[in-house]
């Protein structure tokens, strides 16, 4: 059981973050500074969850949610380190601060937030919690820059469990495609069908909470993920058959966005010749 504990949780206003929250709420006397961009729709909690506005793809964005930590606990017990955002495209262009930006907020602030956790504990015993994804482990079609973010959130946690004070704990948790927004947000609001298997945030929060209470140092939410990268190394051509779906799935939003773009073309010509 998780009871009794002063919490951050990022990403906290949808998806796995707010799962995460509700889980949380379940179980006594825990206070949760619930942080997001939008904290206005963190809302009908009561007084044991504070909502913080915050852009954490910046560093003062993690400067400011620290700070406030620090005014309403006098320890951070538990630190979720949940907030991403998803690109889904094909990786065809030259636009350096596009990448830099999915990378600031999947893997900079995050490896910015060990070190300001590290600094906070000054000692004293605490766990942070990174959300890294199944895509850290096996990279899709569509996701070339969201993968390498979480790739390199996957050599972090390994690098750095070796230089971690005995104190500060890491727990990395790996869920697969998860109902949420997610897909929408990486389309710019197109529909796209997530990669199989696909679970419910719900699901996969409970299965993060209860891994963080039994000290779990890797959390697998769904329980096919792994039997599946086994059967997929035993017999590559299983592996080869499911990127190849993924990779025709890409091709046809990338045929999409193209036919878009060419029937916008068509309505502002109209418009002018209208003028």
């Amino acid at each position: 059981m998780i009871e009794h504990k002063n919490i951050v949780v990022t990403g906290a206003s949808s998806g796995i973050g707010k799962a995460i929250l509700e889980e949380l709420l379940k179980q006594e006397g825990n206070r949760i500074l619930a942080a997001a961009r939008r904290a206005d729709r963190i809302t009908g909690y009561g007084e044991n969850v504070i909502p913080f506005s915050c852009d954490l793809s910046t560093q003062e964005g993690v400067d400011a949610l620290f700070e406030k930590a620090e005014q309403v606990f006098d320890k951070i017990d538990l630190y979720f380190c949940n907030a991403g955002a998803p690109y889904y495209e094909q990786f065809d262009y030259e636009d350096w601060q596009r990448i830099q930006n999915i990378f600031n907020v999947n893997t900079v602030a995050h490896i910015y937030t060990y070190s300001k956790y590290l600094h906070h504990l000054n000692g004293r015993d605490g766990r942070l919690i990174y959300t890294i994804s199944a895509m850290g482990e096996m990279a899709l079609p569509g996701y070339a820059l969201y993968a390498a973010t979480k790739f390199a959130m996957k050599g972090f946690q390994q690098a750095i469990r070796d230089e971690a004070p005995k104190n500060l704990k890491i727990t990395c948790v790996y869920p697969v495609s998860t109902r949420t927004n997610f897909f929408n947000v990486g389309t710019g609001g197109r529909d796209l069908k997530p990669p199989f298997p696909v679970q419910a945030p719900e699901g996969v929060a409970r299965a993060v909470v209860e891994g963080v209470a039994k000290l779990k140092k890797h959390i697998y939410p769904c329980k096919v993920y792994r039997p599946s990268q086994l059967l997929m190394k035993a017999v590559p051509p299983v592996k080869a058959l499911y990127v190849q779906a993924q990779k025709g799935k890409l091709h046809r939003f990338v045929k999409k966005l193209k036919a878009e773009g060419e029937e916008l073309k068509k309505e502002i010509k109209l418009k002018k010749t209208l003028r």
